[in-house]
């Protein structure tokens, strides 16, 4: 599994911790949302870099409290055609300011990449391919969208209306 940030491949420092498993001494440990609601006082209490795994099932109001503690939400892609961590990524962004690493997991595509960094993705684990060529290719594709999101870029109607 290759880690994209910035359009490079990035040494991953994040630890993916079972349930059941001890957190690390050091290093990054990424939870899931179960254990996260499990032993929020314990880890709330931990001093350095921490994660949460979201589940796409799960609701953000669910971690909203904790967004000021967590550096990473890791949003899961279980299947390439299930876009609601697409919905999470512009929540936790736009409705929730949050500010820290969003990683997208699971079934991570080429072809999704360009609509996944509008949504607020910042790093992607990718499993197959030329993950840096991609990235490359995928930003290029469009340049004009419909869908409005809080990345700034004005959409083909606003364009339509400035008379560009």
């Amino acid at each position: 599994m290759s880690l994209l940030k910035d359009g490079a491949l990035a040494q991953d420092p994040w630890v993916a911790v079972a349930d059941d498993a001890p957190l690390p001494e050091d290093g990054a440990p990424i939870v899931s949302l179960a254990r996260w609601q499990r032993d929020r006082a314990a880890l709330r209490a931990r001093n350095g870099a921490l994660g949460v795994r979201l589940p796409n099932a799960a609701p953000v109001a669910a971690i909203a409290d904790d967004l000021d503690r967590l550096t990473l939400v890791a949003l899961e892609f279980p299947k390439f055609n299930d876009g609601r961590a697409f919905s999470q990524a512009r929540q936790l962004r736009e409705r929730y300011r949050y500010t820290g690493e969003l990683r997208a997991t699971g079934q991570v595509l080429r072809d999704q990449l360009l609509f996944m960094t509008r949504c607020g993705f910042d790093a992607f684990e990718v499993a197959k391919g030329d993950p840096v060529s991609a990235w490359a290719n995928a930003l290029t594709d469009f340049t004009v969208f419909y869908q409005p999101t809080g990345d700034g870029r004005p959409t083909a109607a606003a364009l339509r209306r400035a008379g560009g």
